[in-house]
């Protein structure tokens, strides 16, 4: 894999009901640091999360409310691009011509379409060909990294070798190929439920002790805390393997007090007042971000930074959607 310099970052979050402390820790505050050190694009990918029914009420308001999450998280809209998906129809065009440069072995090779067609009451087309919609997302901005999970990592394979097998076909570079950006995992890695601590904390968890989001008041979040599974014993000592609870709780708190697993396992000697502190230290993390979510919440405020994201994006997406087009032989529109 290529060492170059990160130059241009693109990355979405669909918009949903609730954003998880696992997010912010493992994804959100890392998009903070980045928007620093190269271009960012942070979309609210709307139209991926049409693949599954929603009620449009819900999706307009959850649209809304990831755009705050975003710019409350710490994301500047001067620094960085922040826009809805559906707000640059070039994400749409040119997600077919990622659909037609994609075979249909690869993308029913997908373990996510498995996984979800498997869950799902309704199998849409469209959560078939979700991969492709990805693709275009990435290589309309020239994108040189994609922050990614787990449960992405196939996704942007898929995108590199569409890239490829066009640069290849043409005997040039008409798109970047895009390599994974990984952030260096800090404190132990992700976050896990408060209630399966063998599992990553997720809005999808039966249990809402499991969860904490990020707009949950402090009470909540000192009872979710208070109500978290530990291990047998006293000891707070970072072992994932056999304190899994206890181990959660420290990565927690080492992410949000800044302290390291060896200062808090010195610490503590129990589990009482460690919970008690693990729970004011993430009320202290969440508390400014909620703060300006809600200044965010004033009418019209986000609704003109997205308006301004989209036309800096659109700006940066359409030419390189005309240079595919241009290349697969479309016939270019005549503009008066």
């Amino acid at each position: 894999m290529s060492t170059r310099p990160i130059k241009t970052v693109f990355s979405g979050m669909q918009p949903t009901s609730g954003v998880t402390l696992g997010n912010y820790l493992g994804a959100m505050r890392n998009f903070v640091k980045l928007q620093h050190e190269a271009k960012c694009y942070f979309c609210v990918v709307d139209l991926h999360a049409l693949t599954i029914p929603k009620d449009p009420a819900e999706l307009r308001q959850n649209t809304l409310d990831m755009a705050r999450t975003y710019v409350a998280a710490g994301i500047d809209p001067k620094v960085a691009t922040i826009f809805v998906q559906s707000h640059v129809p070039a994400h749409a065009e040119m997600s077919w011509l990622m659909e037609v440069s994609s075979y249909y072995g690869e993308l029913q090779r997908m373990t996510q379409f498995k996984d979800k067609a498997a869950k799902a009451e309704v199998v849409t087309t469209g959560l078939f060909t979700y991969p492709a919609l990805m693709a275009a997302d990435i290589l309309l901005y020239d994108t040189t990294h994609v922050p990614v999970g787990d449960d992405q990592k196939q996704h942007l394979e898929l995108t590199r070798d569409i890239a490829v097998r066009l640069n290849n076909r043409f005997g040039r570079e008409l798109l970047v190929v895009p390599e994974p950006y990984i952030p260096p995992r800090e404190a132990g890695g992700r976050i896990m439920s408060l209630q399966e601590p063998t599992q990553k904390m997720s809005k999808s968890d039966t249990n809402e002790l499991g969860t904490i989001y990020l707009m949950d008041p402090p009470d909540v979040i000192r009872k979710k805390i208070k109500r978290a599974v530990t291990d047998p014993g006293r000891e707070v000592r970072y072992d994932p393997e056999n304190k899994p609870g206890v181990s959660n709780l420290m990565v927690i708190l080492s992410l949000c007090s800044g302290m390291s697993l060896e200062e808090i396992s010195e610490r503590y000697d129990g589990y009482g007042q460690f919970k008690k502190d693990v729970a004011e230290a993430v009320v202290a993390v969440l508390e400014p971000l909620q703060k300006r979510f809600k200044e965010l919440s004033e009418p019209g405020v986000i609704e003109e930074i997205l308006a301004r994201g989209a036309e800096e994006a659109e700006a940066v997406a359409t030419p390189v959607l005309r240079r595919v087009q241009d290349a697969l032989g479309l016939l270019p529109r005549r503009r008066p």
